[in-house]
């Protein structure tokens, strides 16, 4: 690489693109070699904030501090851009006081908010349910004549109005979502499916639908997928299987997130037979499947006691090419924990536990914890099991639209 950089006279911008890239495909410890090697003169605030991005989007918070606290002593942290890449990342590990102290940082020292600024600050707000200081947050927004509010923004401040049963508010905000669409742009589309299904809007959930199959000649899996969760949570399952048998006649490649909501509402609903039916059928497309597939049907099993063919799907859960945000549902695991109890089966809830540790989930007190695990019990490869019935997945791990800002930000280098 080195020899490239000679041959073709590559610049800061360009190692900053390497380090992305780099990073995706070869993960973290490759990225950070490849700036290691790089010539000091390369070694600028684009490849610095390009190498913080990288630790804050794997949530390696330890390293974008220090790595920040550097660039700050450096004089690299002179615009907005550094500071986005630190409040997402803290706005992922809802550590929300970190993304105020760093906007009065910026405040403080004249450095511009800019929209993306503006929208995790947001964000942070809504995610503490504070209706007020989102809204004054929004006014300042609109009060600066150089930001012009995006379809990012109103998604942001619709989500957060729902998350607090404010839906007349959150509606208002979808309908500015509409508005601001440009392009050809497919993912606002998906979040508008997602936000009208989350406020019960079955009719406009149909009718952003059929607008976007109108604008959209071929229409992607995730539009697909959109549609299919929002059909789902309305409970109109009619509508849902109906979308899933024209998926299937259509598809370009297979996805089996698509079938998973209606193998959950299956399973959920203890309907065995429909969600063993809609199983096979995803199990002979041939293709991979994805570890939630697998750990939806561990829940089939679950609740009809079947130990042993439970842990099977599981095994096949972690096996599974999974999304690096994949980790076993606490409740599901809590409650498989719960049944090997019942039966006395410690054989099946010890292989679980090392499945559990092999892949590093244990590492995370946080999640340890929801799943009832001690850390007594896991330094000893014992059980201690506190069954935890609520599920707090959405809480702790769901980051659509800060990921949306992460590949936003990773643009900017």
């Amino acid at each position: 690489m080195n020899n490239r950089e000679e041959r073709f006279g590559l610049s800061a911008s360009d190692a900053a693109v390497q380090i992305d890239l780099i990073s995706k495909v070869h993960g973290v410890a490759s990225a950070e070699e490849y700036f290691r090697r790089l010539k000091n003169v390369l070694k600028d605030r684009k490849t610095y904030c390009s190498l913080l991005n990288v630790y804050a989007h794997s949530r390696l918070k330890e390293k974008a501090e220090s790595l920040f606290v550097a660039m700050r002593s450096k004089g690299y942290a002179i615009n907005s851009l550094p500071f986005n890449v630190m409040m997402t990342m803290y706005l992922n590990l809802k550590e929300y006081d970190k993304v105020d102290t760093l906007v009065s940082e910026m405040i403080e020292a004249n450095v511009k908010l800019d929209l993306y600024s503006y929208n995790i600050w947001l964000s942070s707000c809504g995610s503490q349910g504070l209706a007020e200081k989102m809204e004054q947050t929004y006014e300042l927004l609109t009060k600066d004549r150089t930001i012009v509010p995006n379809w990012t923004t109103f998604s942001t401040l619709a989500k957060s109005y729902t998350k607090m049963g404010h839906f007349e508010k959150a509606e208002e905000y979808i309908r500015k979502v509409e508005t601001t669409i440009e392009g050809r742009n497919r993912i606002p589309f998906h979040y508008l499916l997602t936000l009208y299904g989350n406020i019960g809007k079955k009719e406009e959930v149909y009718r952003v639908w059929k607008i976007y199959k109108l604008i959209f000649r071929r229409v992607t899996n995730l539009g697909y997928l959109a549609f299919m969760s929002s059909l789902v949570r309305l409970g109109d399952i009619e509508g849902a299987e109906n979308l899933y048998e024209e998926w299937l006649s259509v598809k370009s490649s297979y996805d089996s997130r698509i079938g998973d909501h209606l193998l959950g509402w299956y399973a959920k609903k203890g309907d065995t037979d429909k969600a063993l039916g809609i199983f096979k059928q995803m199990a002979k497309s041939g293709q991979n499947l994805y570890s939630s597939t697998w750990e939806i049907l561990s829940e089939v099993h679950i609740s009809n006691q079947r130990i042993s063919e439970a842990l099977s799907c599981l095994k096949e859960a972690f096996m599974a090419g999974a999304p690096k945000t994949w980790r076993p549902n606490p409740v599901k695991v809590s409650a498989f924990f719960e049944l090997c109890r019942k039966q006395d089966d410690k054989g099946s809830a010890e292989t679980l536990i090392g499945l559990l540790r092999q892949s590093g989930f244990l590492e995370d007190e946080v999640y340890a914890s929801l799943i009832g695990l001690s850390d007594g019990a896991i330094g000893k490869g014992g059980l201690s099991i506190k069954i935890d019935t609520v599920d707090r997945t959405e809480n702790i791990y769901e980051d659509e639209n800060t990921e949306v800002m992460f590949n936003q930000l990773e643009g900017s280098f």
